[in-house]
């Protein structure tokens, strides 16, 4: 393996750019936006999303993780995270593609928030209808 493998994740307005390094310790790290895994994401099905890759592929404490992201929610971010390191982990061996994709991990989730449509109050919602 190379020094270090970077790669992006994307999902709904997040941003997260994913690097792997070599494992420096005995175990494996992650690290989001300078703090602890644990930390930064509090709820476990967050945490469980995000180590669904490392997971599929028995990876999981064999890489020190440094993720930067940005934009959006929580869960926008877990699910960008999640696509970042499929991305890196693809990167690393091509032969963990087939495994990864029968998961779903490796198409980006494209669904996004529907705009709001004048004269209405939200995407869809409409105002309340007085007959009289």
């Amino acid at each position: 393996m190379e020094k270090q493998i970077h790669r992006v994740g994307k999902r709904k307005e997040a941003v997260a750019r994913v690097y792997l390094r070599a494992r420096g310790g005995e175990v494996g790290s992650i690290r989001v936006n300078g703090r602890a895994f644990e930390d930064y994401f509090p709820r476990p099905t967050s945490r469980m999303l995000i180590l669904q890759p490392l997971e599929l592929t028995q990876n999981v404490g064999k890489y020190d993780i440094v993720i930067n992201v940005r934009g959006g929610g929580l869960s926008g971010q877990a699910g960008a995270v999640k696509h970042g390191i499929t991305r890196a982990l693809l990167n690393v061996d091509a032969s963990f593609r087939p495994v990864l994709k029968k998961a779903g991990h490796v198409t980006r989730d494209a669904r996004e928030v529907e705009r709001k449509k004048y004269g209405l109050s939200g995407a869809r919602k409409r105002y309340q209808y007085s007959k009289r």
